[in-house]
This record gives structure tokens, sequence and C-alpha cells, in this order.
């Protein structure tokens, strides 16, 4: 299970929004740290995310976020293996038809057809409270 820290900014309805607290490494400014969290580009917007609200948490509140064990796997699974997969298998059966120009072909349909997947994987689990951050109680 995966869990994280973060505080309740806003309510709307039966879903609280959550901003996230900071967290990586720790490493931020030390030598061979990444220095995600020095202020560039895309770090100074904070990470908040809507979450179902059961026990109706209040804004200002911290909570913790949890995961279930596995949908993270999974949804990294989805999202960047099997795109690639689709994008290798339709570059090698082009390059088998057609050469260089198939290659190319084929990595575009196979590109599409890894897209078109994870799409229809996002239409099938969007509803699935099991894969979805949720506040501990």
């Amino acid at each position: 299970m995966n869990e994280a820290w973060g505080t309740v900014v806003a309510i709307s309805g039966e879903e609280a929004t959550i901003r996230m607290d900071d967290t990586g490494c720790g490493r931020c400014r030390q030598p061979g740290g990444c220095g995600g969290h020095q202020g560039g580009l895309f770090c100074h917007v904070p990470r908040t995310f809507s979450v179902p609200n059961p026990d109706h948490r209040q804004p200002g509140e911290r909570v913790q976020v949890v995961l279930a064990g596995g949908s993270l796997g999974r949804s990294a699974l989805h999202a960047y293996v099997q795109p690639l997969l689709a994008l290798l298998a339709g570059a090698l059966g082009g390059s088998a038809i057609a050469g260089e120009a198939g290659a190319i072909g084929g990595a575009l349909a196979g590109l599409l057809l890894g897209w078109l997947l994870l799409r229809r994987a996002q239409w099938r689990w969007r509803n699935d409270r099991g894969l979805q951050p949720s506040i501990r109680p």
C-alpha cells in the first residue's frame, strides 16, 4: 500500500481536494540530489487530487492518502510498457513487410494501438474505487 500525507483544501459534494505535501528523498539541495524542489519550472505548483471524502473531512485537516497495493504498478504497466511494446511490435512487423518505410508506418500504427489500449484500460477502470486514492480513516 502506498501512502502520503496531504491537507484538505476544499470540499465539493462527496469529494475532497487534497494538496499533497512535498515529499521525496530529502536530498534536493545536496550534491547528487535531483534538485526537484528548488523552484524550477515545473516544481512550484502544488499537487492536488480529488478524493472521495466519506468521513466528511474539513478544509485544513491533515489526512493520509493511500493507494491500494498493486494499483500503482498496474497503472505504470499500462501507461509505459504496453504502448512501448506495441510500438516495437509495429516497427518489427512493418519492417518485415516493407523495409524502412514499413518500420516507420508500423511504429506509428503500434503507438496508436498502444494509446487506444491505454484509453480502453482507463475507461474500464475509471469507476473502480479500489484503484483510486482514498483517505485513510
